[in-house]
């Protein structure tokens, strides 16, 4: 008989610090994930299968935490998720700002305009200036971006780049300065004639890659090649978070609000409410 996994349950949890690495799969933590923590390690299922559905279903009332948020979905400005312009595609009416007392925002903050995303060691940088300022009561929670694409080695944030700019200039749009099309724009487009494809997914995840990574899709396939790309950033994100929680006291947990999909069911990338192993088995590593 199948066992039942246990729910994560953030809010409910006894935490001081936790630190959540976002689209990271429970396999590949549980392989790594011993070469940067000590600490005990459980698989528990997330509330949603991408940030928005997970932080909607996960902070459902008022949470006194201090937030400090790589992910430009959990943001201090109060807008609801359902009136984004770029990325959400979710019909839920939740802005952090109405259940999180404090929510630092990194994504727009520090934010590396070349790479498109907010590196790993700019959030342990801006974590380790909070550590010795008061902070929520029920404690913070340290957002790192990666293992979520970009895969900082192989290309530029593209995607995130457009999610980022509409969530500062709502319903604007921005011209790419590498003379491809508007990213948004090209998606659209390739979601209405092909819908919630496989084809369509594979394209949403291409569209991310250096040029240069054709090589390695052609050499490889583009399972291998991605795995590959995500392992990389999985490990920044993991040296990352190993640095800032040596300098941590108290109850600290590593997590993941999602899961990442390599074709799994058909399915690449994540998606909301797509309740799948590879996307909603996440890592709950107590540290010791």
């Amino acid at each position: 008989m199948p066992t039942t996994l246990p729910d994560q349950n953030v809010v409910e949890e006894e935490w001081d610090y936790l630190i959540v690495l976002d689209a990271c799969r429970y396999d590949f933590f549980e392989e790594l994930h011993g070469e940067y923590f000590d600490g005990r390690l459980e698989k528990r299922r997330s509330p949603g299968s991408a940030t928005p559905e997970w932080a909607a279903k996960t902070f459902t009332g008022t949470a006194d935490l201090t937030y400090l948020s790589a992910n430009p979905f959990i943001n201090s400005l109060g807008i609801p998720l359902n009136e984004l312009k770029w990325g959400a595609s979710c019909d839920y009416e939740w802005a952090a700002a109405d259940h999180i007392t404090e929510v630092v925002d990194l994504w727009r903050d520090a934010w590396d305009d070349d790479l498109g995303a907010v590196v790993p060691g700019a959030v342990t940088a801006a974590a380790r200036d909070r550590i010795d300022e008061e902070h929520g009561e029920d404690g913070m929670v340290v957002h790192y971006l990666q293992p979520h694409a970009p895969y900082l080695r192989r290309g530029r944030g593209r995607k995130l780049k457009h999610i980022r700019s509409g969530i500062i200039e709502p319903g604007g749009t921005e011209p790419t300065d590498d003379g491809l099309p508007v990213l948004g724009d090209l998606r659209q487009r390739v979601e209405r004639r092909l819908g919630r494809s496989q084809l369509a997914m594979m394209i949403g995840m291409l569209v991310e890659l250096d040029p240069a990574s054709v090589f390695d899709v052609g050499s490889r396939g583009l399972r291998e090649t991605i795995e590959t790309y995500y392992e990389e950033n999985l490990r920044l994100a993991l040296e990352a978070a190993a640095d800032l929680a040596a300098d941590l006291e108290g109850r600290i947990v590593v997590t993941s609000d999602h899961g990442e999909a390599f074709g799994e069911q058909d399915v690449w990338e994540h998606h909301v409410e797509t309740h799948i192993p590879p996307l909603v088995d996440v890592p709950w590593l107590v540290l010791d």
